[in-house]
């Protein structure tokens, strides 16, 4: 086994997988637009993305694969199919040292930014002092839509109310639906805010909760489609590395000194 040959092939892969994903984000950012109706559709993006993160494996994985499997020493006195199989193991342990890479340059970069985010955020809410600060940002939208009222002279929503509201929604959404004593509840609050009778009240907090449960659904399938996407992607990647690795083998076999 050439581990130095294993080892060069993957980080070729990991720097090749990085800068090709940087190449691709670019193109995607280039692609959309703040405009609706302009630019590329959300559906093409992520087409699109897909599409790239296999290039990005047959690609990457590829040239790592081959570069393992040219690099590896000779091994003359070896049965060719012993070769054929060690050159395989070796393109598929280039890529998966370098998956590895890539998966902890990938997690240490989140965990920064997280970590950042989550400080900024801690800023923001000693300063403020208000439980509003803290509230969920994906459901500010919903919140607003089911306080809104027709006119501005009645009193808005406090930031208790809001975070009140914003975890009976969050805890709803985990149950599956939405309880009785917190839709009446709600809706008594809605039709003290907005002004709007009971039964106008219990019927908007039923339509922002059902759009809140449509999001949600929207969000799990991506994250689902995305996650399988990656798999297939990964599997070809494997599969072209350690294919890869046998073409660069049998070349380095064949090399004629001069």
């Amino acid at each position: 086994m050439s581990w130095a040959a294993v080892i060069a092939g993957a980080f070729v892969a990991a720097a090749l997988w990085l800068i090709l994903l940087v190449l691709g984000t670019g193109m995607g950012l280039s692609a959309v637009s703040p405009w609706s109706n302009s630019g590329a559709s959300a559906s093409t993006i992520g087409k699109g993305g897909i599409v790239w993160l296999i290039i990005i494996q047959i690609i990457a994985s590829g040239l790592g694969g081959y570069l393992a499997g040219r690099l590896r020493t000779k091994w003359a006195t070896i049965h060719t199919d012993e070769v054929y199989f060690r050159d395989t193991a070796h393109g598929f342990l280039a890529w998966s040292v370098g998956l590895v890479v890539t998966a902890a340059f990938l997690a240490s970069a989140a965990t920064s930014m997280v970590a950042a985010a989550a400080q900024q955020t801690s800023s923001i809410s000693t300063s403020s002092g208000s439980v509003g600060a803290q509230e969920d940002n994906s459901n500010a939208y919903f919140i607003d839509t089911l306080f809104r009222s027709r006119t501005s002279s009645l009193d808005r929503p406090d930031a208790q109310l809001r975070s009140e509201t914003n975890l009976i929604f969050a805890t709803a959404l985990s149950h599956g639906h939405l309880s009785d004593a917190d839709h009446t509840y709600l809706a008594r609050q809605v039709a003290a805010k907005t002004g709007l009778d009971e039964a106008t009240a219990e019927q908007r907090v039923s339509e922002v909760f059902a759009e809140m449960q449509s999001a949600a659904e929207t969000a799990r399938k991506a994250a689902a489609h995305f996650s399988l996407w990656l798999f297939v992607s990964l599997l070809i990647g494997a599969f072209c590395a350690s294919y890869a690795a046998t073409i660069g083998g049998r070349e380095r076999d064949h090399v004629q000194l001069i």
